[in-house]
Protein backbone atom coordinates (compact mmCIF):
# COMPACT_ATOMS: atom_id res chain seq x y z
CA UNK A 1 0.00 0.00 0.00
CA UNK A 2 1.90 3.66 -0.95
CA UNK A 3 1.73 6.23 0.95
CA UNK A 4 -0.78 8.90 0.73
CA UNK A 5 0.41 12.51 -0.42
CA UNK A 6 0.15 13.33 3.10
CA UNK A 7 1.95 10.84 4.71
CA UNK A 8 4.69 11.19 2.04
CA UNK A 9 4.65 15.39 2.94
CA UNK A 10 5.05 14.07 6.60
CA UNK A 11 7.61 12.04 6.02
CA UNK A 12 9.77 14.37 4.06
CA UNK A 13 9.39 16.76 6.69
CA UNK A 14 9.98 15.10 9.22
CA UNK A 15 13.61 14.25 7.87
CA UNK A 16 14.41 17.93 7.65
CA UNK A 17 13.35 18.02 3.83
CA UNK A 18 11.78 21.22 2.16
CA UNK A 19 8.29 21.20 0.31
CA UNK A 20 8.36 19.25 -3.18
CA UNK A 21 6.11 21.11 -4.80
CA UNK A 22 4.12 20.35 -8.00
CA UNK A 23 6.30 21.14 -11.12
CA UNK A 24 7.70 18.34 -12.96
CA UNK A 25 9.56 20.30 -15.66
CA UNK A 26 12.61 22.30 -15.61
CA UNK A 27 15.06 23.54 -12.80
CA UNK A 28 13.45 22.32 -9.77
CA UNK A 29 16.24 22.95 -7.12
CA UNK A 30 16.84 20.74 -4.53
CA UNK A 31 15.18 17.81 -7.08
CA UNK A 32 18.71 17.61 -8.42
CA UNK A 33 20.68 16.86 -5.46
CA UNK A 34 20.95 13.08 -4.76
CA UNK A 35 20.12 13.12 -1.30
CA UNK A 36 16.43 14.09 -2.33
CA UNK A 37 16.26 11.90 -5.15
CA UNK A 38 17.12 8.99 -2.69
CA UNK A 39 14.64 10.45 -0.31
CA UNK A 40 11.82 9.88 -3.29
CA UNK A 41 13.34 6.86 -4.36
CA UNK A 42 13.07 5.20 -0.65
CA UNK A 43 9.73 6.53 -0.43
CA UNK A 44 8.45 4.67 -3.41
CA UNK A 45 9.67 1.41 -3.52
CA UNK A 46 9.74 0.61 0.93
CA UNK A 47 8.26 -2.85 0.99
CA UNK A 48 4.50 -2.99 3.12
CA UNK A 49 5.96 -3.62 6.60
CA UNK A 50 8.67 -1.17 6.06
CA UNK A 51 6.21 1.05 5.16
CA UNK A 52 4.26 -0.02 8.12
CA UNK A 53 7.34 0.84 10.29
CA UNK A 54 7.19 4.30 8.61
CA UNK A 55 3.17 4.98 9.99
CA UNK A 56 4.19 4.51 13.24
CA UNK A 57 7.35 6.96 12.94
CA UNK A 58 4.61 9.24 11.34
CA UNK A 59 2.76 8.31 14.75
CA UNK A 60 5.68 9.36 17.06
CA UNK A 61 6.45 12.41 15.70
CA UNK A 62 2.82 13.63 15.62
CA UNK A 63 2.92 13.27 19.27
CA UNK A 64 6.04 14.80 19.88
CA UNK A 65 6.22 17.13 17.90
CA UNK A 66 2.53 18.49 19.24
CA UNK A 67 4.20 18.41 22.70
CA UNK A 68 6.63 21.39 22.08
CA UNK A 69 4.35 23.82 21.63
CA UNK A 70 1.91 22.84 24.74
CA UNK A 71 5.23 23.21 26.85
CA UNK A 72 4.61 27.09 26.30
CA UNK A 73 2.19 26.91 28.10
CA UNK A 74 3.41 26.62 31.45
CA UNK A 75 6.16 29.27 30.79
CA UNK A 76 4.44 31.91 32.69
CA UNK A 77 4.60 29.74 35.89
CA UNK A 78 8.08 29.78 37.56
CA UNK A 79 6.26 27.37 40.98
CA UNK A 80 3.37 26.64 42.46
CA UNK A 81 3.00 24.75 45.35
CA UNK A 82 5.82 21.78 44.90
CA UNK A 83 5.43 21.76 40.90
CA UNK A 84 8.20 23.80 39.53
CA UNK A 85 8.79 23.96 35.63
CA UNK A 86 11.25 22.50 33.88
CA UNK A 87 13.01 26.08 32.64
CA UNK A 88 14.43 23.36 29.84
CA UNK A 89 11.64 21.56 28.65
CA UNK A 90 11.01 23.12 25.29
CA UNK A 91 14.52 22.41 25.02
CA UNK A 92 14.37 18.55 25.88
CA UNK A 93 11.66 17.86 24.11
CA UNK A 94 13.31 19.40 20.84
CA UNK A 95 15.94 17.76 21.17
CA UNK A 96 13.76 13.91 21.64
CA UNK A 97 11.99 15.39 18.08
CA UNK A 98 14.80 15.79 16.60
CA UNK A 99 16.66 12.34 17.67
CA UNK A 100 13.32 10.48 16.29
CA UNK A 101 13.82 12.84 13.41
CA UNK A 102 17.03 11.43 12.82
CA UNK A 103 16.15 7.83 14.02
CA UNK A 104 13.32 7.86 10.90
CA UNK A 105 16.28 9.10 8.12
CA UNK A 106 18.16 6.35 9.59
CA UNK A 107 15.20 3.83 9.44
CA UNK A 108 15.09 5.13 5.44
CA UNK A 109 18.41 5.36 4.79
CA UNK A 110 18.76 9.11 4.03
CA UNK A 111 20.91 11.90 5.19
CA UNK A 112 18.90 14.17 7.14
CA UNK A 113 17.64 17.35 5.15
CA UNK A 114 18.83 20.57 5.42
CA UNK A 115 16.02 21.41 8.15
CA UNK A 116 16.98 18.83 10.13
CA UNK A 117 20.90 19.73 10.15
CA UNK A 118 23.86 17.81 10.87
CA UNK A 119 25.04 17.62 14.62
CA UNK A 120 28.55 17.48 13.73
CA UNK A 121 31.41 19.48 12.12
CA UNK A 122 31.56 18.87 8.26
CA UNK A 123 34.77 19.59 6.46
CA UNK A 124 34.98 19.41 2.84
CA UNK A 125 38.62 19.30 1.50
Amino acid sequence: MAFSEAERTELRRYCGYPAYGSGTGGYQGWRYFQAYGLMEFRLSHLTGTEETVARRYISTLEVLEKAIPAAGDALDTAGAAVWTRNPKEIEERTRLFDDWRRRLCGFLGVPAGPDLGDRGLRMVV
